[in-house]
């Protein structure tokens, strides 16, 4: 809705005699719509002319929201078997690459984990010779079936027992092929397995923490959402690939470009969806949480648009001020439409947009105010 703004404008020049010039506008019959003007006072106005555009106008719809995280971009980082933590630099906010290092544990299961699989190693190569033995001579029937069966049995047994051990380790970020008997380390990295940023730190130094305890949340910022919620009626009108314009409240100018890539199908209790948006190019200081506003773009119409401020608002109805002729502005009635940034469509009278036609762009609630003094 546009506003109605009071302007007085001194519009005065001096003379040599030191009285006051009348301005030029002359009651004259049937020019009560008329406006005439000197140079300065067109100046001192700020008067500015110029022609109708034509513009690709969208329509909207104004939904609200807030940014969201996918389950998959949002991680928990836990310590597999436990342990105390031995020390982190990580707060919230953070910055992770995948891989990196962001604590360190330690626990005596960790030294005995490391044993058993060296103690694993070394039994299995004496065993793999046993089995090769036993294999050799019952095929040349120098021992019996059940022997070799035994050996075959503790073999693959102690196989299964020195992969799991493998896996254990791995798990717990130790790699198996670094250890030896001169090397077992007490203590075991957490390593990020996502880019992005620390959210939330559960723990600190000292603290002991079970296998269900979440240390940290993880999230990764490539593919963060925004949620809108739309009204039932407006849900038939939303489409995947739709453009959506996002700002926020605290920094209306900032606009966000996203579209839309998700609709939902459920309806909440207030008989609204949700729709998901990517953002084109996401801007690291929003925070998944941060309520935002956004202008989903629904329609595309091609108009005769001026800009807003060519049109005044007065008893009700929308003017504009045609040029007409030499210093002349002549105020007609129009219809107003859709309006997208400064621009507004405007629906003229019969006759009322004739070629090369000028109207009045900046200034008009100057010239209002004139005619209005000038009816008085």
């Amino acid at each position: 809705m546009k506003r109605i703004y009071y302007i007085i404008i001194m519009l005065a020049s001096s003379s040599c005699g030191g009285r006051t010039a009348e301005p030029e506008s002359v009651d004259h019959p049937g020019e009560e719509n008329i406006v005439s003007l000197t140079e300065e006072q067109i100046k001192t106005a700020g008067i500015v002319t110029g022609a109708i555009e034509q513009r690709d106008l969208s329509t909207a719809i104004r939904l609200n929201g807030r940014i969201d995280v996918p389950p998959q971009n949002l991680v928990s980082v836990s310590a597999p078997l436990g342990g105390y933590l031995m020390s982190t630099e990580i707060l919230p906010g953070t910055p992770v690459k995948r891989g990196q290092i962001i604590a360190m544990m330690e626990d005596q299961q960790y030294i005995q984990l490391q044993q058993d699989y060296l103690s694993s190693r070394i039994r299995l190569n004496l065993l793999e010779r046993e089995y090769q033995r036993q294999k050799v001579l019952n095929s040349e029937k120098a021992s019996s079936d059940k022997i070799w069966e035994q050996a075959d049995a503790e073999y693959r047994n102690e196989q299964v027992r020195f992969t799991a051990l493998n896996e254990k380790l791995r798990l717990v970020g130790i790699d198996p092929n670094n250890l030896s008997e001169t090397r077992i380390s007490r203590v075991i990295p957490i390593r990020s397995p996502i880019d992005g940023f620390v959210s939330k730190v559960n723990v600190n130094i000292g603290k002991y923490v079970m296998p269900t305890d979440v240390m940290f949340e993880l999230i990764n910022s490539d593919d963060i959402h925004l949620a809108l919620k739309v009204f039932e009626r407006d849900l038939e009108k939303i489409y995947v690939g739709q453009s959506v314009i996002a700002y926020t409240n605290n920094d209306s100018d900032r606009k966000y470009m996203c579209k839309v890539v998700l609709i939902g199908r459920d309806l909440s209790a207030d008989r609204n969806a949700e729709v998901h948006c990517h953002f084109e190019s996401y801007d690291k200081r929003l925070v998944p949480g941060t309520y935002m506003n956004a202008d989903v773009l629904v329609k595309t119409i091609r108009a005769s648009v001026l800009p807003s401020d060519a049109l005044v608002l007065y008893d009700g109805h929308q003017y504009v001020f045609k040029v007409a002729g030499g210093r002349r502005f002549e105020i007609m009635e129009v219809g107003s439409g859709e309006s997208e940034g400064n621009f507004t469509e405007v629906k003229m009278p019969a006759n009322g947009n004739l070629p090369d036609t000028l109207f009045v762009t900046q200034g008009a609630y100057s010239l209002l105010m004139m005619m209005k003094n000038k009816s008085e």
